[in-house]
């Protein structure tokens, strides 16, 4: 089955909320057997040579292979199955020490050679308006073969199989009275990238990413209220084993439960409440927060017309006490279900980890080759990456975790410390200015806390703080008991944008006397 983009687009706003293509698309049944017949070696032999021979000081190419199936329902009945693969290469080239690229679908040696001259062309007339000649930090070559930890290739399942799953869900969060709607979905993607550089390296990879969602809706029908709760687990790099390991319909029936719940649960005074906060939730104060920032390319205000800057800049680093003594955090693109997982990065670098905030005091940058000599690094940090064959491949966030406690600290240990606060689960809205210090986050659901114990829900809460004042009232963090690792299929950025895929791990964690807002005009009393 085929596809346009328009209508994966459609479909995967329905399935996921967040699922996009890769920038170009190429509709193409048969990219699986040219990906496996054509000759990847001899095509990227010819680029290289060509690129050389037109002047280039480096070059690179990427001829990938994309698949990507969603499945959706609702209540009973299925709304959209849609699945299709694309194929194509991608050229770039460094020409006076100025950028190049030029990318196609049709992967032919004729082809390859020409979109190679265009690339050359390009990078000469960027040349002309180019301040600022890149360099690149040295990489050494690798000839290898990598591939993601997924026991259960999803593509290999029947549709029939996932459909029969996400009903059973639908059945499950039905059962519960005063649930009235429920949406359910899988999304899989499949990249298999080949990477061929002048500097030596040939390397192909291949991954699975996978994000089974689903959110129940209750109503309360004589007040015309209604409330949500959706699916807590969110998006791995895992084969369909996710969905044979973890208990979907127990969750479900959980999040319909809580759902009703919602509807009568008392509303939030607003104030000063200790919060303690559950990886569900966490991971996405983590994305916006911390990961975000400490991009290079943002600080250094290169994102600022599309994504902004950041508060932190180079001249901070090893310098700011980012987050109280107990506060790290770590980039890795090396965490077997981390969604920015690879073996090596789009231009060849090793897959790393390295802190970013180290004891609670910000002390490194995410960097490429051309950023890493930028602010005086020898090596890079592998965080290049590209959404498609068809994209530049431009600075994106790797996988940037909190590690967990080394005691066996359990959640109850961190609310058992508690006289008045609030526990929070899931994402919910969210907001933060373009610098990423003042933000505000919602969540799915919210648990008053008193005197160290759960006493109730709570309804139509917000949290509001700054990133640095945040992070420095963090006192307690959790084992590794309570370490999940959640992440994103949509990280946007860059203009036209790109989408990537990023998690965050992180145990519980407690956060003292932060500002609670009342999302409500008309606060509810119980």
């Amino acid at each position: 089955m085929t596809f346009s983009r328009r209508d994966f687009i459609k479909t995967a706003g329905v399935a996921l909320g967040a699922v996009t293509l890769p920038t170009w698309v190429y509709d193409a049944q048969a990219a699986t057997s040219e990906f496996l017949e054509v000759n990847k070696s001899r095509l990227a032999d010819a680029a290289l040579a060509t690129a050389k021979r037109l002047g280039a000081s480096y070059a690179d190419i990427r001829i990938n292979r994309y698949r990507l199936q969603a499945v959706s329902t609702r209540e009973r009945q299925v709304q959209n199955v849609s699945s299709g693969e694309n194929f194509g290469f991608g050229v770039r080239v460094l020409v006076n020490g100025t950028w190049g690229f030029a990318a196609s679908p049709l992967v032919t040696l004729e082809e390859v050679n020409r979109v190679t001259a265009d690339a050359i062309a390009i990078a000469k007339a960027n040349a002309e308006f180019n301040k600022r000649k890149i360099e690149l930090v040295p990489v050494s070559a690798v000839e290898t073969t990598w591939r993601g930890r997924f026991v259960k290739d999803p593509f290999e399942v029947p549709i029939d199989e996932k459909v029969e799953h996400l009903l059973k869900i639908n059945e499950a969060a039905l059962a519960v009275t005063g649930v009235t709607f429920v949406n359910s979905s899988m999304a899989w993607v499949n990249e298999q990238k080949y990477l061929a550089t002048s500097d030596g390296s040939k390397i192909e990879q291949y991954l699975i990413r996978g994000n089974p969602s689903f959110t129940v809706t209750a109503v309360n029908r004589s007040t015309g209220d209604f409330q949500t709760r959706s699916s807590l687990r969110e998006a791995q790099s895992i084969g369909y084993e996710y969905i044979e390991q973890h208990d979907w319909q127990a969750e479900a029936k959980q999040a319909a439960d809580e759902a009703v719940m919602k509807l009568s649960a008392k509303s939030v005074e607003p104030g000063n409440y200790d919060l303690v906060l559950h990886p569900s939730h966490l991971f996405l104060t983590i994305h916006e927060s911390v990961g975000h920032p400490t991009e290079l390319d943002r600080a250094l205000l290169w994102e600022a017309n599309y994504a902004g800057t950041s508060f932190l800049t180079p001249d901070k680093t090893g310098k700011l006490q980012f987050g109280s003594k107990i506060v790290n955090f770590i980039a890795d693109r090396t965490d077997p279900l981390g969604l920015a997982t690879v073996g090596y990065d789009d231009e060849g670098v090793k897959a790393q980890s390295w802190h970013i905030v180290k004891d609670g005091v910000f002390v490194e940058w995410q960097t490429t080759r051309d950023l890493a000599p930028l602010i005086g690094k020898k090596e890079s940090y592998g965080c290049l990456h590209a959404d498609s064959w068809g994209s530049v491949p431009f600075p994106r966030m790797p996988n940037i975790s909190m590690p967990p406690n080394e005691k066996d600290v359990s959640t109850q240990d961190l609310i058992s410390d508690v006289e008045k606060g609030i526990m929070i689960f899931g994402r919910g809205s969210y907001s933060i200015d373009q610098q990423r210090y003042n933000f505000q986050f919602g969540g799915q659901t919210f648990w008053e806390i008193k005197d160290g114990k759960i006493a109730g829900m709570l309804r139509d809460v917000a949290y509001q703080s700054r990133t640095t004042d945040f992070w420095g009232a963090c006192d307690g963090i959790g084992g590794k008991s309570t370490y999940e690792v959640p992440g994103s299929f949509n990280d946007g950025k860059g203009e036209p944008g790109q989408s990537n895929a990023v998690s965050h791990g992180c145990p519980v964690a407690r956060f003292r006397k932060i500002n609670v807002l009342n999302t409500s005009s008309t606060p509810i009393e119980s």
